[in-house]
């Protein structure tokens, strides 16, 4: 198995980013990433995928897009649409057909930032997803890096602080998100859990005083997805894209938060009898015991849910686990990192069912 790492939910100058698509690409390949995919604001960039090279190292660039209702206030209900071949913004006003057109475009769709609360400090409202009667969609975005900044500012001081020290900002994903996501998967759902960077490179100016906030290298090198897949990437735009949104459909994949140490390595896996199982899919038992392992690339605290509730925590870089109960099994990792603990990965499920 091959492991690629992408980052997505990202903004360009096509809609609120900051940056053109050749310096977010040379960005990506300062921080080692293999694809890249853009979301831009109700606009599909069209003809654009391709390999980027710079510096002997070469990254591909995939687009997508950022949909919501323009007409709704405030607008709530954002849906990252992925991998689509035409221009759906135009059903942002319905979310499920919407949904429907994406599919019916070839597209998948996440939820982006599920839970994204106010900022009055800076004008900014509440922007989370509202409409959960919808069906159809593949997945959701468990951690969002923009989102998260939102929870942690309480005054100017704070502002100016993580402006300057982003490193501080990320500590795991919303309480509220990872309920929504377990409450989904115990009703037989398979939500795919992606993390999105929500990128912009936002420029400050105080008088003679410039600094981009929140460069695409700093988002770039923290929240990412990574992929397991079975065949490597072949230098072919068409080929290797149908690799990553066969991944992402699945959910053959994890969120790494790779800023204070990268996550590339961890496996999450499944054996019974002569089957075995990965992140995203499923295993069927019977009479005999599952067994799980997790292999971490270096020291963490290990916990493995079922349905949404902690069964195991452990300490190490790998834990072996046998158990013949059924239930959707998942797993989150935390390290302590500038003196508090923070959130390091969290794996899809594998799905466990009883023949």
């Amino acid at each position: 198995m091959h492991e690629i790492v992408i980052n997505l939910h990202i903004h360009t100058r096509y809609s609120d980013g900051h940056g053109n698509h050749s310096d977010i690409c040379k960005a990506a390949i300062d921080c080692d990433l293999d694809t890249i995919i853009t979301t831009d604001h109700n606009v599909l960039v069209q003809g654009i995928n391709r390999y980027h090279e710079y510096k002997g190292k070469k990254v591909l660039l995939l687009t997508g897009e950022e949909v919501h209702d323009q007409r709704r206030d405030p607008q709530k209900n954002h849906l990252l649409v992925l991998g689509a071949d035409s221009e759906v913004s135009t059903f942002a006003e319905n979310p499920q057909e919407l949904i429907n057109h994406a599919k019916s475009a070839g597209g998948l769709t996440f939820i982006a930032h599920p839970i994204d609360l106010e900022l009055p400090l800076f004008n900014e409202t509440n922007i989370s997803w509202v409409d959960w009667s919808i069906d159809g969609f593949d997945g959701m975005e468990i951690w969002n890096g923009l989102s998260e900044l939102k929870t942690v500012i309480r005054n100017k001081f704070d502002a100016i602080k993580f402006g300057f020290f982003p490193e501080l900002i990320a500590h795991n994903p919303l309480p509220e998100t990872m309920d929504r996501w377990d409450k989904l998967l115990f009703e037989g759902k398979k939500i795919v859990a992606v993390g999105g960077s929500d990128s912009h490179a936002l420029p400050l100016k105080m008088g003679l005083f410039k600094k981009t906030i929140f460069p695409y290298k700093y988002h770039f090198s923290a929240i990412n997805t990574h992929l397991i897949t079975p065949k490597r990437l072949t230098g072919d735009p068409t080929v290797d894209s149908n690799i990553i949104y066969s991944a992402l459909r699945k959910g053959n994949a994890f969120v790494g938060y790779d800023l204070h140490r990268n996550t590339r390595g961890f496996r999450f896996t499944a054996r019974s009898n002569n089957c075995f199982a990965g992140m995203g899919d499923e295993i069927n038992i019977s009479k005999e015991n599952v067994t799980f392992e997790i292999i971490l690339p270096d020291q963490g605290e290990i916990k493995l849910l079922r349905n949404g509730s902690v069964i195991l925590s452990n300490s190490g870089t790998r834990v072996i686990y046998q158990t013949s109960e059924p239930g959707v099994y998942r797993v989150e990792v935390y390290r302590r990192y500038h003196q508090k603990r923070r959130g390091w990965i969290f794996s899809n499920p594998i799905y466990v069912q009883m023949v």
